[in-house]
């Protein structure tokens, strides 16, 4: 019988971090005099209570071992079951949302897709703006680092974790587990404070400067306006547009920059090709921009650069007025959000990585063809792929495509058009926070979406973040076996 103790044990001390978190924004409301702060006190306390009942109650968990299975479910269930009470805020203040949509959004923030179904953002509570902001940045990388510090408690292998998570550690670098968690979180942090700086030295409000650096860094997209970046445009596009760049680079190779090595960061042909790639986008849609409007090639470059880099990055800020560009771009944003960014980061999509070996399987496959008896082999960075690595990636893109279109049926049948529907799995699975179609226009959020249609988004943002498979794992009748 499946021993669910250490996953409960795991999940109350999340939780109980979580509650913790909320004392951030409380303090903000507070010292704002806006009377939200109880909102964030109750949450807390709930949040917090749950949470340490929760861990005492499998108290006598500690010191198992993790199983795989139980591993499975305990990144399950940190992505499901945090939301629940990180949705408390938008319940109990600011916008007194009902229960679909506050999960919504907090299951947008903590996957950092940065989708919303809000709108009069400029009016919210600055202290739930700033746990919205939050939420991005413990979603990034954040969890990975909380679970990293309670999995040695349970004796199980930190590397085990990053694995069923979908987090791609490009080698083993150090030691053990937990000094790559302790070398990622520095370097996380210290992108994040980077960034806050730069925000505020173009201008941007403490609040705001705040919340973007957190979501440019997770590549989570959530803003403290409805205009997102139309109130920074110039310096603040082009700020924005490096810092998610960055963001969405592997972040073992900055934990070999830190430690002197800066050689496997400009040879890994992954970070090579993402460059690469947005380049071809960004100049490909400018001259586009430039030969079909009367727009002078500096904004056209700039918007170009920064709602590109957004959509791949899988971010989700937004700039200019970018959803009436034309068909080209839309083509363009549909197949790179498609794709992502690098594997190793908090962004989504397939993958730089998977789509390049993904080229690699079909020109070795067309060699073949042209010489039957010729032996292709597929390599990556020198390296020979093995033949399970090539089915796992074959079956992760066969099962990404299907998804996104009986997902995207789906929506169609609770009456969302069709473009609708298509861009809203297509955003939700990739977690790039972008909404396209007539029924995301007139707001830019979700707002008029159904409840039913939600929840299947809901659905694609946990599949987005979690790669897929961990979830379709659950379902199959023989992980349950003993």
């Amino acid at each position: 019988m499946l021993d669910l103790r250490p996953v409960g044990y795991i999940i109350g001390l999340m939780l109980a971090v979580l509650g913790a978190l909320m004392a951030v924004p409380l303090l903000v409301d507070a010292a704002a005099g806006n009377p939200n702060w109880w909102a964030f006190l109750e949450s807390a306390f709930i949040s917090g209570s749950a949470g340490v009942f929760l861990a005492l109650t499998n108290y006598n968990a500690l010191g198992r071992s993790l199983t795989l299975r139980q591993a499975f479910l305990v990144t399950v269930g940190i992505w499901a079951f945090l939301p629940l009470f990180g949705a408390l805020p938008f319940m109990l203040g600011g916008p007194r949302a009902g229960f679909t949509d506050a999960y919504f959004e907090a299951v947008s923030g903590i996957t950092t897709t940065g989708s919303t179904v809000f709108v009069g953002l400029d009016d919210f509570p600055p202290g739930l703006n700033l746990w919205r902001g939050m939420l991005n940045w413990t979603g990034g990388l954040g969890i990975a680092f909380l679970a990293m510090i309670f999995l040695p408690v349970m004796r199980v292998g930190g590397m085990q974790f990053f694995r069923t998570e979908g987090f791609d550690t490009l080698g083993k670098i150090l030691p053990r587990a937990a000094d790559i968690a302790r070398s990622l979180a520095q370097v996380y942090a210290g992108l994040t404070v980077a960034c806050l700086g730069v925000y505020l030295l173009i201008g941007m409000t403490p609040l705001d400067a705040a919340v973007h650096a957190m979501a440019s860094i997770a590549t989570g997209g959530f803003s403290p306006s409805d205009t997102s970046f139309n109130k920074y445009q110039g310096a603040g596009e082009y700020a924005g547009a490096l810092f998610m760049i960055l963001g969405s680079l592997p972040y073992i190779r900055y934990v070999q920059l830190v430690n002197g090595s800066a050689r496997p960061l400009w040879r890994d042909p992954q970070v090579r090709a993402y460059l690469r790639w947005i380049c071809y986008a960004v100049g490909s849609v400018t001259l586009w921009r430039i030969a079909t409007s009367d727009m002078a090639p500096e904004p056209a470059f700039r918007e170009a650069l920064f709602n590109l880099v957004s959509i791949i990055s899988s971010t989700g800020f937004f700039s200019g007025s970018f959803p009436g560009w034309g068909s080209y771009m839309m083509a363009v944003a549909f197949w790179i959000g498609i794709i992502g960014a690098c594997s190793g980061s908090s962004a989504a999509g397939l993958s730089v990585f998977r789509v390049q070996l993904m080229g690699q399987v079909v020109v070795a496959q067309i060699r073949r063809l042209h010489a039957p008896h010729r032996v292709a082999l597929v390599k990556y960075d020198g390296r020979s792929v093995d033949e399970d690595t090539l089915n796992a990636l074959v079956m992760y893109i066969y099962g990404y495509v299907v998804t996104l279109g009986v997902l995207t049926v789906l929506l169609t049948f609770f009456g969302i058009d069709m473009e609708s529907a298509l861009f809203g799995v297509w955003t939700s699975i990739g977690n790039i926070g972008y909404g396209f179609g007539p029924m995301v226009a007139r707001t830019g959020t979700f707002v008029d979406f159904p409840d039913a249609a939600k929840w299947v988004m809901i659905v694609a943002m946990l599949m987005g973040r979690l790669g897929l498979l961990s979830l379709f794992v659950l379902v199959l009748p023989r992980f349950w076996r003993s």
